[in-house]
């Protein structure tokens, strides 16, 4: 292994070479064997994965470490992430695996650990676990020998205990009837527990990519590709759509009109609910660098506080761990609701939604009045490597330019991917103009200086 293994998210890259290779996992699942020891004679751990042709390789991979330093894997098939992280509470198991690359498209891979805690697991544990991969002696050494190797064990009805985990969380005194609900799966994890979910409670369900083949995930769909899903509100006169995306730990939702709404939109609107309720710990919504100001400005004028926290949704959760906070998320469709959950959850997130719109009666494209969107460009460029920005005197300069022209009337955000070789350009002010001049002087910076 020649480069780092833990990224923002855990492992993620290419499936069968760098990182993401069969041999790595073969080694992070003995060393969470060997490191995750809990309440079990034997390290009990939870295996699942989304419907990535390439989750058989590194499924098989994990399986055989974890069994080959003595641990018992147990394995739950396609299963949304935070489904993974509420098996592990609910087996009581010592840790899970997530087999996953999220939003990426299918040649992708990753691989995220859960605690026994259903957390991610702290820096810390994922560095042990890097240095044993690194350096492998002691997984060698604790290589399990007879009758002391493992066995695994397949649940079936995981996604069954799941979805009835997710209905506990929508009022008992609520149902979804007389609602039509389009549910784009994007071919991805929650191709049968999404669709589960919402017709059990009562509604009627327009299903949107829900036959995976290994290859389709992410493809044209889900929470990343919501144009079909509009379309399909529309045609179909649904009262609101739900995109997820692969892995379905993210929420995008589309009003009866074919509107998308993004994260943002959808933590104000809770986030004004739950203070209304009580349940708005600290008075404080936890979001990322990413949200937009309009969302800060929203919650300044109801009397709340918002926390701003680095990219990922492990950052969010970490900020609302340490302080007490009842929900978090990212722009980009994460929402944690952690009274409820440990970590994001699509699912979660559209059922608490919906109680809302259940509740008062009222449509999606209402009910998400609640902020006013500043003017944003964000630009996505593909780089060949990761040099520090201050150390690009063209870029750095043309950063400060923008920030200062801007003068508190906007920002400005330039930072790496933490699971992807791009750099992410985002400015955003009340000047519509401004912004797109000062995003495109910036990206065609970054171009000329480490464009792939």
């Amino acid at each position: 292994m020649t480069s780092r293994l833990f990224g923002t998210d855990g492992v993620r890259g290419e499936a069968n070479s760098g990182v993401m290779t069969v041999e790595n996992a073969l080694q992070i699942g003995r060393a969470v064997g060997l490191l995750c020891k809990g309440r079990h004679e034997r390290t009990r751990v939870i295996i699942g994965k989304d419907t990535r042709r390439s989750g058989y390789l590194f499924e098989t991979a994990l399986e055989a470490g974890v069994c080959s330093v003595g641990a018992e894997p147990y394995l739950v098939g396609p299963l949304p992430t935070p489904g993974i992280a509420f098996m592990t509470l609910g087996m009581r198991a010592d840790a899970g695996i997530v087999i996953s690359a999220s939003h990426n498209p299918f040649y992708d891979n990753g691989i995220k650990i859960f605690g026994a805690d259903g957390f991610k697991l702290p820096d810390e544990m994922e560095e042990r676990i890097e240095a044993m991969v690194a350096h492998p002696k002691p997984l060698h050494d604790g290589l399990a020998h007879g009758a002391a190797i493992g066995r695994a064990y397949r649940i079936e009805e995981a996604w069954g205990r799941y979805v009835v985990s997710l209905k506990h969380t929508f009022p008992n005194d609520l149902t979804l009837d007389g609602l039509k609900i389009a549910v784009d799966c994007a071919n991805g994890a929650a191709y049968k527990v999404a669709p589960a979910v919402f017709e059990e409670l009562g509604a009627t369900v327009v299903r949107l990519s829900v036959s995976p083949d290994g290859l389709n995930i992410n493809e044209a769909c889900g929470a990343l590709h919501p144009q079909a899903l509009a379309r399909a509100v529309v045609e179909h006169g649904c009262d609101l759509g739900l995109a997820l995306d692969g892995d379905a730990d993210r929420l995008i939702l589309v009003d009866e009109h074919g509107k998308v709404v993004d994260g943002d939109r959808i933590m104000a609107l809770c986030a004004l609910r739950m203070a209304a309720a009580g349940t708005l710990n600290h008075g404080t919504l936890v979001a990322t660098v990413m949200s937009n100001y309009g969302l800060e400005l929203a919650m300044r004028a109801a009397g709340l506080n918002l926390v701003r926290t680095d990219v990922g949704d492990r950052q969010v959760v970490e900020s609302m761990r340490k302080n007490g906070y009842t929900l978090g998320g990212e722009q980009s469709g994460h929402l944690v609701f952690l009274n409820h959950a440990t970590t994001g959850d699509g699912v979660l997130a559209a059922l608490q939604v919906l109680a809302i719109a259940v509740r008062e009666g009222k449509p999606i494209s209402q009910l998400v009045q609640v902020m006013e969107t500043l003017p944003q460009v964000l630009i996505n460029l593909a780089v060949r490597d990761k040099p520090p920005l201050q150390s690009l005197p063209a870029v750095s300069g043309t950063i400060t330019a923008a920030e200062h022209e801007l003068q508190g009337q906007g920002r400005v955000l330039v930072r790496y991917s933490g699971t992807e070789r791009k750099c992410r350009v985002m400015v955003e002010g009340a000047n519509p103009v401004l912004v797109e001049t000062h995003a495109r002087r910036i990206a065609d910076s970054v171009i000329a200086a480490i464009g792939a």
